[in-house]
């Protein structure tokens, strides 16, 4: 049983969070995929990721070619995770189900402190999920480093 980790950012990008994210998953030997709501927001962070450096090169692929069974990571606006993931990472405000909560390792929720509306989703989302049984922890960089905020059990 796995459990939904909130971010709540304030002092990095998404890019950056997220690429600490996707390396730590990846020394665990976890796949991942990073489910967006917006394909040209996805193919951007595809860019931005191939742009990092060369020794924190983090290899990946946008979801619809015919490798997509083989990637580590997988950018994606859908729901399907045809890499065999274990790991969901959820940005701008993509969907999430306590099912898949349920199923996987971990299931990572980015979003924007600076946006109100963004912000005001993932405490809907929050609630839904732990409302269904789902185990959460909510995680401020606010302080200057990542810290554990509020956590709800699995029941």
């Amino acid at each position: 049983m796995g459990q939904a980790l909130f971010y709540h950012l304030t002092r990095h990008p998404l890019e950056v969070t997220l690429a600490m994210l996707l390396e730590k998953s990846l020394q665990r030997d976890w796949r991942v995929v990073v489910r967006g709501s917006d394909a040209g927001r996805l193919q951007l962070l595809d860019q931005k990721l191939w742009l990092g450096p060369e020794e924190g090169f983090l290899p990946h692929g946008l979801a619809g070619g015919p490798q997509d069974a083989d990637q580590p990571v997988l950018l994606t606006a859908g729901v399907e995770m045809p890499n065999g993931a274990t790991v969901l990472m959820s940005i701008d405000g993509a969907a999430v189900t306590a099912a898949e909560i349920e199923a996987l390792e971990r299931v990572c929720i980015l979003f924007d402190g600076h946006d109100p509306a963004a912000v005001q989703h993932a405490r809907g989302q929050w609630k839904g999920l732990t409302g269904a049984g789902a185990a959460a922890q909510y995680w401020s960089e606010e302080s200057g480093r990542w810290e554990v905020k509020a956590e709800s059990k699995a029941g």
